[in-house]
């Protein structure tokens, strides 16, 4: 976590991907369809304090949404969801902080905090990779 805080001192945003090195910011895949996984993240955006949804985008798979970090910055947080096959999709994060100072850790903490509510709601359709 210490180096986390200090790369925040000077990065405001964090991304998930294939090929992030921290295993804890891979994509995260489930076997459900695109639809049921989109409806699990924007219930768990809408009943999480702090998290605002601003847009859904079915057609480009995105999921847009605001937090508001206690220290009171804005998160920008885009997922995007994407059908890997009918019966199974996949889950990226990208999160920014506005402003000009680094984040302190913090976007990276919130998309851990997003995986973890999902990975727990879908824990029966979570699919190792």
């Amino acid at each position: 976590m210490l180096k986390r805080t200090l790369i925040g001192l000077v990065r405001s945003h964090e991304t998930t991907g294939e090929k992030a090195r921290d295993p804890l910011l891979k994509t995260r895949y489930y076997k459900l369809s695109r639809d049921q996984v989109w409806e699990e993240i924007t219930a768990v955006l809408k009943k999480t304090p702090g998290y605002k949804l601003l847009h859904e985008v079915p057609n480009v798979g995105e999921i847009i949404a605001e937090r508001r970090t206690m220290t009171g910055r804005t998160q920008d947080v885009t997922l995007t969801v994407i059908a890997i096959n009918p019966v199974k999709t996949a889950v990226d994060i990208y999160s920014a902080s506005r402003g000009s100072l680094g984040d302190l850790g913090s976007n990276y903490r919130t998309i851990l905090d997003i995986y973890k509510q999902l990975d727990r709601k879908l824990a029966a359709h979570k699919v190792a990779e």
